[in-house]
């Protein structure tokens, strides 16, 4: 069985930020038509960007940019919805643009962490007002001229080096970063696509990424978007499960090698996985995976795994529960502030299925067992903890109800549809 799944939410993402801050006309094509892409658009358009409505079959969409400060000031907050990525990437942007903006979401995002992201950038010269709790969605933006920066993260994150970056190209200022691991980097990919120079050093486990000279334009876009490799997890997870009945491959995904560990864990776990490159867009390696079972087993995961695979490692867990022993993943806390608190989510869940599963501070201990899992789990309105379950209760002898099943939403419309032909073939 071939399939294709949607475009690449962060990929996506990017592409309609730089698009609106280029100068020229971008094309944009395979463009994530769900909501948190939509989210990003509808916020750019509030500050004068025309961006078509994102057509369900991601056909081509143009976008004419309005130049690296060309954004004018909204006339109401901005409402990001659930994009924690847009979000922060915005941000970024909004620090080096010359007027006054409001950004928030919804009660999932205004949960989730934002100092992480002002801080450097308030270095920078930014200013910012929290309308609620402090370091959380809503706050107020004062944006202007800024200055350079040079900063070490204290943990790998693709968000908040993205926000810098971004910063530094609207404000005309060099920015020099230091991350502990190596986060994903389809900013650093996508802005070279724009004309801007951007130098990457590896140093041991982490990265040193610079921007020293940003240009006083961007280049407009050119591009197909890749299929998201994330998405891709969850049929990659259903072949090891046994949902489909026969092989199956995942045509068009993009292969980013800073995002592409949970391929390795799963092979570590006994799965039979062969991948292909077949192609590059915007500066994005594509291809195929093939997926063809395997026997599972236990495999222990570290922070080092976590990085290169962190919004996969709740697809790891729910694997590990059909590896006969015992599946250990440490050094995951940054799964503890996403749409939900996905180590206690996937915990609660599996305990509610009869799973032994043991929550630590930062990961989980899944003990395996062939025995058939019936009952009811929480999604917790995030969409990757519904598609898991959803895939696990899939699998031959389980019944499993995911209530909170709309939010696949947010990154995999059709993914319902997509799970039952995967389990008839």
């Amino acid at each position: 069985m071939i399939v294709r799944v949607p475009g690449d939410k962060s990929v996506s993402q990017r592409a309609l930020l730089l698009a609106a801050l280029a100068e020229g006309e971008s094309r944009l094509r395979g463009v994530l038509p769900s909501a948190d892409p939509r989210s990003t658009a509808g916020a750019l358009r509030a500050m004068g960007a025309v961006i078509p409505p994102l057509p369900d079959d991601g056909s081509e969409i143009r976008v004419v940019g309005r130049g690296l400060r060309g954004l004018e000031a909204p006339r109401s907050p901005l409402d990001l919805g659930n994009s924690g990525t847009g979000t922060r990437l915005l941000l970024g942007v909004l620090a080096g643009q010359p007027f006054e903006s409001v950004v928030d979401g919804d009660a999932s995002l205004r949960s989730r962490p934002m100092a992480r992201v002002t801080d450097p950038l308030g270095a920078m010269g930014a200013r910012f007002e929290w309308l609620g709790e402090v370091g959380r969605l809503p706050v107020r933006v004062r944006g202007g001229a800024l200055k350079g920066l040079e900063y070490d993260l204290p943990v790998a994150s693709a968000q908040v080096k993205s926000a810098l970056l971004l910063a530094g190209v609207v404000g005309g200022v060099p920015v020099g970063l230091t991350e502990p691991g190596a986060s994903r980097d389809h900013t650093e990919r996508m802005l070279r696509g724009c004309g801007v120079s951007v130098l990457t050093h590896v140093r041991g486990p982490g990265r040193r990424v610079e921007l020293r000279d940003p240009p006083a334009r961007l280049r407009p876009l050119d591009l197909d978007v890749p299929g998201d490799l994330s998405s891709a997890a969850f049929v990659v997870l259903a072949g090891l499960l046994g949902v489909t009945p026969g092989p199956v491959t995942v045509e068009g995904v993009g292969l980013n090698p800073t995002r592409d560990g949970m391929l390795d864990l799963f092979r570590r776990m006994g799965g039979r996985l062969t991948v292909e490159a077949t192609g590059d867009a915007g500066g994005e390696p594509v291809g195929r995976i093939t997926i063809e079972g395997g026997t599972l087993r236990p495999i222990e995961v570290d922070e080092a795994d976590v990085t290169a695979a962190v919004d996969e490692i709740p697809a790891v867990a729910v694997a590990a529960v059909r590896a006969p022993g015992v599946t250990r993943i440490r050094g995951a806390g940054e799964l503890r502030v996403k749409e939900t608190d996905r180590i206690r989510a996937v915990a609660v869940n599996l305990k509610a299925l009869g799973v032994d599963v043991v929550e630590t501070d930062d990961g989980l201990d899944v003990t395996g067992t062939d025995a058939p899992l019936q009952g009811r789990v929480d999604a917790f309105d995030d969409h990757r903890i519904a598609m898991v379950f959803g895939v696990l209760g899939a699998a031959p002898g389980n019944r499993i109800e995911v209530e909170g099943r709309e939010s696949v939403e947010v990154s995999f419309p059709g993914f319902w549809s997509l799970l039952e032909r995967l389990r008839h073939g």
